[in-house]
């Protein structure tokens, strides 16, 4: 057994007693090389439970949490995703892994050009991604039985409320950056949207409009 394979069967008892119970969800991790989707400086950490600083000013989330919040979204493979977040693209390929089509944005064109060759070379073909605005969406594909923001709103976006489907969920850290957020969970009853705190977070901030070419907000 590879040292890589020790510490990836090491991390993934770790969530299962942090409460990660869904088979679906801990297959992903086990799947999905995540090696692939960090920054060679850190390749020696990729399979700690640790987020890891990626290009942009971005990072890739720790395992926990992106187990937690894939867990809370409660996937099946006829679920449509939308992700708001893509950064270096291993959220997005575990939703694949799981979910029947998922639809991520990211306002880094770099960023994202990076994660479509990594999409690629895993051949997700069920991954559609965008260069925008995640404070938008992605209203021509709505509605979204599961809704993921990987960056933290200052307030809960109500675009993408309005694409969430009657009994749709969407997972979302909350909260000013300066403070922790609280993830939460909101699913929608017709006209009536439910909110669940589920836990302490912290996340960059969902900025709005596309980054500039240059790199800047």
């Amino acid at each position: 057994m590879s040292h890589d394979e020790a510490r990836k069967i090491r991390l993934i008892m770790s969530l299962r007693g942090r409460g990660i119970v869904s088979s679906a969800v801990l297959g992903a991790l086990e799947r999905v090389p995540r090696e692939l989707f960090v920054d060679p400086a850190f390749l020696d950490q990729a399979w700690e439970d640790r987020a890891l600083p990626i290009a942009a000013g971005q990072t890739v989330s720790q395992p926990f949490v992106v187990a937690f919040m894939t867990q809370a979204l409660e996937l099946t493979d006829r679920t449509k995703v939308l992700e708001i977040g893509t950064g270096s693209g291993y959220q997005a390929a575990i939703l694949a892994r799981i979910a029947r089509r998922v639809y991520t944005v990211e306002r880094h064109a770099e960023l994202l050009q990076v994660a479509e060759r990594r999409f690629a070379e895993l051949k997700l073909h069920n991954l559609h991604t965008r260069h925008g605005d995640g404070w938008k969406g992605w209203a021509e594909q709505a509605p979204f039985e599961a809704i993921i923001v990987t960056a933290a709103a200052s307030e809960p976006p109500q675009a993408l409320l309005d694409q969430l489907a009657d009994g749709g969920r969407m997972v979302v850290p909350v909260g000013n950056t300066s403070d922790v957020q609280r993830l939460v969970r909101f699913r929608r009853h017709g006209d009536r949207i439910e909110e669940e705190k589920l836990l302490d977070v912290r996340f960059v901030p969902l900025v709005r409009g596309p980054a500039r070419a240059d790199g800047t907000q």
